[in-house]
């Protein structure tokens, strides 16, 4: 199991915070544990993203890294035949800790962002999507998917977030009826 490879399961003598790899140790069994279908292939994937410097602009350089020890063809065999237990996912990623402020608090942060798609002319449920231009009076309305994101932020200069929830929000569906 590509898991158990990448991060060792007991705290490495000398480690200044051995709960944090512990807790990323299961963490990565959990994810593991959630793709049901190719799941090496989507793991190595998983590690390629993250451990890559820098912006990946295509499949190909994922091939490369390191982390990625298959061939190119497992690489698109699991993007195309992987499959993820999403709510299996969900659970496993609700039951993270948290993180806090000095006082304790959770502090959340909602946002809505646009997946626009303006070409995509038979996308289902697409809606129009508010857009900012650089210029004054430059907004414009774009077909496309909103989201909205409910995260929790880190305090102090961190720029990490642990998203609590995705939802894709979509026409509510109105009946009229004329009295």
């Amino acid at each position: 199991m590509a898991a158990q490879i990448s991060v060792p399961h007991v705290p490495c003598p000398g480690e200044r915070d051995t709960n944090t790899v512990v807790d990323l140790s299961r963490f990565r069994v959990v994810f593991y544990d959630c793709l049901t279908a190719r799941a090496d292939a989507l793991f190595e994937l998983a590690d390629a993203v993250l451990c890559e410097q820098g912006p990946v602009n295509t499949l190909v350089e994922l091939c490369l890294a390191a982390q990625h020890r298959r061939g190119h063809g497992a690489l698109y065999d699991g993007l195309n035949a992987g499959r993820i237990d999403i709510t299996r996912l969900s659970y496993s990623l609700s039951g993270l800790p948290l993180p806090r402020d000095r006082d304790g608090r959770i502090v959340l942060a909602v946002d809505v962002s646009n997946w626009l798609r303006p070409d995509a002319d038979t996308s289902a449920e697409r809606l129009f999507c508010h857009t900012y231009g650089r210029g004054k009076n430059q907004a414009q309305m774009i077909p496309g998917w909103p989201y909205s994101f409910v995260a929790v932020l880190e305090s102090g200069p961190s720029s990490w977030t642990q998203i609590l929830d995705v939802v894709r929000l979509v026409k509510p569906r109105v009946s009229w009826r004329l009295i």
